[in-house]
């Protein structure tokens, strides 16, 4: 009797170990109701390049620019939901002007990556004349008006290059050495013109307003070589853009464009970042009213330095621009919670969303225009852009693999947390807060398996409560769940 008693316990052992994972190294982090680290603005896409491939599809707009369900090529996706669109104004024509000038292309240039830009040639600054081509560029304007008819509602105007007569060798892509300024320094103020009247058109003709207008992309960088490029860019010395910038606002106020704000300035890195702000100078400084900046130094990079500046000269902060080519979303998560965590930006865009290489939320080609499948990390963002909305303040979350965004309208608490290591259970401790939820509640959730993509993507259940200040929840290891508590008072 003893041995079969034996016999069933370690039956029961062995089930219970089948059924309940067995937590290695349990994490428990406190949210902090009293942190307020900005209102969060909105996440959002840059339409060049693939807006001006895809421009003309409904299927994409409503995948990126609602929360609806939409079928791709088999597959129904719940949309992202941005509410921020960042439209390209091109710096290429292929016309030729006085006869004998043209522009210059790089051999090695990768043709979607060439941006039709308006203003053709140097004759007149009137955007009435022939010297403006407000037909060019129709696909990515046509996802513009797509984005906001769907509840886009910061439009931004960027630069990746003066338009190419501009530019010392007439090439888009960037100096021949790549290191040096390519806009031609008579040309200073007419680059100012340029983007401040894309601005009054689009706004006059199409209704389009754009919200800030930002006339540099990575200006410090010393890859835009006109020799090598396979895209449009040009360098900026500091000193370049702090004339630029200066001609910019005044331009835009002429034109009657007061409200419209001037971000600056697209740097590739923290880093550069950084050591742009603190050498524009002051009169420059002034007429910055948001620092953008990119996330192509990752893992590295003083990001608490830019949020530093941003502070002590009284700006918003955007991160403006990340990609990478990681499908499995790995990545994505990690520099996005080091974003949110150091950086502290109100806003975040992704680059292209589709595009081959890893790059894309969704797999696709731009110059064949075919669209593939969407990639595990189009569901690892959708952990955050989902349930992180715009209004919302964001809080500290306690630890650096998660974050966390307060609703004071719904009473609604969201936090998005990540698993690096083994298996194991993550605690999130609300005791802090007036009022944590309502004991017993059920804690809504959701799930992707980072890196598998025969893994969960966005699996919802209803299966975690609230034990009184406190929840827990199972994490494979590389998973990414979000929470929805109700009831919350700060």
């Amino acid at each position: 009797m003893a041995r079969s008693l034996h016999a069933v316990s370690q039956i029961v052992v062995i089930a219970l170990t089948i059924i309940i994972p067995f937590a290695l190294a349990d994490l428990t982090t406190t949210i902090d109701p009293s942190s307020n680290w900005g209102t969060w603005e909105g996440w959002g896409t840059s339409l060049a390049w693939w807006a001006a491939a895809f421009g003309t599809r409904d299927d994409l707009a409503n995948i990126f620019f609602t929360s609806q369900t939409t079928t791709l090529n088999g597959v129904s996706l719940l949309g992202l939901g941005f509410n921020i669109a960042r439209y390209n104004a091109g710096a290429s024509s292929w016309n030729t002007i006085n006869g004998t000038t043209k522009m210059v292309v790089s051999p090695k240039m990768i043709p979607s990556r060439q941006i039709e830009g308006f203003w053709i040639d140097w004759t007149s600054t009137s955007p009435s004349s022939s010297s403006w081509n407000w037909s060019a560029d129709s696909a990515q304007r046509a996802m513009l008006s797509k984005a906001r008819s769907r509840g886009a509602n910061i439009l931004e105007l960027f630069s990746n290059s003066p338009m190419w007569w501009m530019c010392k060798n007439h090439n888009p892509s960037g100096s021949d050495d790549g290191s040096s300024d390519n806009l031609q320094s008579w040309n200073y103020q007419s680059h100012a013109v340029y983007m401040a009247t894309v601005a009054k058109y689009f706004s006059d003709t199409w209704s389009t307003k754009f919200s800030s207008v930002d006339p540099f992309n990575e200006p410090t960088a010393t890859w835009w070589n006109g020799k090598t490029g396979t895209q449009e860019g040009c360098h900026f010395d500091v000193s370049t853009q702090a004339t630029v910038l200066n001609h910019l606002r005044t331009e835009l106020d002429s034109r009657g464009l007061s409200s419209t704000v001037i971000s600056a300035s697209d740097e590739s890195y923290y880093d550069q970042a950084a050591n742009t702000l603190q050498n524009l100078g002051s009169t420059a400084l002034a007429k910055i009213a948001r620092v953008n900046v990119h996330g192509y130094q990752y893992g590295s990079g003083r990001r608490d330095s830019v949020r530093s500046l941003a502070t002590q000269y009284n700006k918003k902060l955007w991160q403006s621009e990340y990609g990478e080519g990681d499908a499995t979303g790995h990545d994505l998560a990690s520099n996005l919670l080091l974003d949110l965590r150091w950086l502290k930006p109100t806003a975040w865009v992704y680059w292209q969303v589709l595009d081959g290489g890893g790059w894309g939320l969704i797999d696709a080609d731009n110059d064949k225009k075919t669209v593939g499948q969407p990639t595990q990390k189009y569901f690892v963002l959708a952990q955050f852009a989902r349930h992180v909305k715009p209004g919302m303040r964001i809080l500290d979350a306690g630890s650096d693999y998660a974050t966390a965004a307060y609703d004071a309208a719904t009473k609604k608490l969201v936090i998005v947390a990540v698993n690096w290591g083994s298996a194991q259970y993550l605690n999130f401790d609300l005791a802090k807060f007036k009022t944590p939820g309502v004991n017993g509640a059920v804690v809504k959730r959701w799930a992707t398996q980072i890196g598998a993509s025969s893994g969960k993507r966005y699996a919802a259940s209803s299966d975690t409560t609230l034990n009184g200040t406190k929840f827990w929840s199972y994490f494979e290891k590389e998973m990414v769940q979000t929470f929805e508590i109700e009831g919350v008072v700060l």
